[in-house]
C-alpha cells in the first residue's frame, strides 16, 4: 500500500531524498560525458556542485528548505560569461530528462520536472 497522500509533493512522489541522490548523481555522469557543456565543469568540485544541486531540486520539487545557494541568475553569471546560451540550457534538459527515463520516472512526473527546470532558462542564461 502506498504511503504518498493524493496532494503530496512532486519531492515525495518521486521518492524524496534517496530518489533526488539518485537522480542527481546519474545526472552530473551525464553531464561530465556530454561534451556539449562539460567544460563549464572544469575544476569544478563535483561533490559540492552535486550537493548544492541536490539541496536546490529537494526544495524546488517542494521538499525540505535547505538551499543557501546564490539566485539562479547569479550562480550561473560566470558561466553566461564563458558563452553559456540556450543549446547548453537544452543540453542540460536532455540529459535531465535521460537521466530520468534511466530511473523509470513516468513521464508526467518527468514533464513536470523538465516544466521546473524550463522555468529558471531566462535566469539561468541571465536575461
Amino acid at each position: 500500500m502506498s504511503t504518498i497522500t493524493p496532494n503530496a509533493s512532486l519531492y515525495e512522489r518521486l521518492g524524496g531524498a534517496a530518489a533526488v541522490d539518485a537522480a542527481v548523481n546519474i545526472f552530473y555522469r551525464k553531464v561530465i560525458a556530454d561534451s556539449r557543456i562539460n567544460h563549464f565543469f572544469t575544476g569544478v568540485d563535483m561533490d559540492r556542485q552535486a550537493a548544492k544541486q541536490k539541496a536546490f531540486l529537494t526544495m524546488a520539487f517542494g521538499g525540505p528548505h535547505n538551499y543557501t545557494g546564490l539566485d539562479m541568475r547569479r550562480g550561473h553569471a560566470r558561466l553566461v560569461e564563458m558563452g553559456l546560451n540556450d543549446s547548453h540550457f537544452d543540453a542540460v534538459l536532455e540529459n535531465l530528462a535521460s537521466t530520468l527515463s534511466e530511473l523509470a520516472v513516468p513521464a508526467d512526473m518527468t514533464d513536470e520536472v523538465i516544466a521546473i527546470a524550463e522555468s529558471t532558462r531566462s535566469d539561468v542564461l541571465g536575461r
